[in-house]
């Protein structure tokens, strides 16, 4: 070995020892770990349908799902909260939607078999999402996963919601460790913004609701998985 590759190699040998162990991977909810968007569209398109207005395609809906009912409401109706008609229209949307919470929501393909390499590797996972407890509490319970996740923090559960770093910092004084043990992982800007104020090492589902005309390779993340089973791999590879 030369001089020049035994100084490189000495060099990744000592940011290797540098660099945090993670203990806990930390997901969003909506658009990462469960595909929510076909019974939220349901809930739009049935208040389009009182509206007297044509129903929209899952598919046109599904790249606006991670915004909630701001983001599917303003796709639909072209406003959102300055309009005097939007608090009315969110409140019908959540009734339909608490009512039919998990009629064809399903986790994502290959999120049972990353949570469960998790769990044998011995390392914590979490959910944390903007979604209100009162819509996040019974889904977890529905998928099976309450008694899974180390944490469940909702939108409603800390003081701000994110972007604001606040529910990760929340999360990390639940499972007593420090933010540079985590790996957060969500497919909305948004998610990646508080994972960094946070000061975790931030992971772009790629596989989850991005719409084209979004440019997640700007948003500075460490990495971008085009599958659950990608955040597996980058882990075995970095942590």
């Amino acid at each position: 070995m030369t001089d020049s590759m035994a100084s490189k190699e000495a060099q990744r040998t000592l940011v290797e020892s540098q660099r945090p162990r993670i203990t806990t991977v930390l997901f969003d909810l909506d658009g990462t770990v469960a595909d929510t968007a076909p019974d939220m569209a349901f809930a739009l398109n049935e208040i389009l349908r009182e509206s007297g207005l044509d129903a929209l395609p899952l598919e046109e809906l599904r790249p606006h799902t991670s915004h909630g009912s701001l983001g599917l409401i303003r796709r639909a109706f072209g406003f959102g909260t300055e309009d005097a008609r939007f608090a009315d229209l969110r409140q019908r949307f959540l009734e339909i939607y608490s009512a039919n919470l998990s009629v064809h929501t399903r986790l994502f393909p290959e999120v049972e078999d990353l949570l469960l390499a998790l769990e044998r590797r011995g390392l914590r996972w979490g959910i944390v999402t903007n979604k209100p407890a009162w819509l996040t509490d019974p889904l977890m319970k529905i998928l099976g996963l309450t008694v899974r996740a180390a944490c469940i923090v909702s939108g409603d559960t800390a003081a701000k919601s994110k972007p604001h770093p606040d529910p990760l910092h929340h999360a990390c004084e639940l499972l007593a460790c420090e933010p540079r043990e985590c790996v957060y992982v969500g497919d909305a800007e948004r998610d990646i913004i508080a994972g960094q104020r946070a000061g975790m090492t931030t992971l772009i589902a790629g596989f989850g609701y991005i719409h084209s005309d979004e440019r997640p390779h700007e948003w500075g993340a460490d990495a971008i998985v085009e599958s659950p089973r990608g955040v597996l791999e980058w882990l075995i590879e970095h942590a």
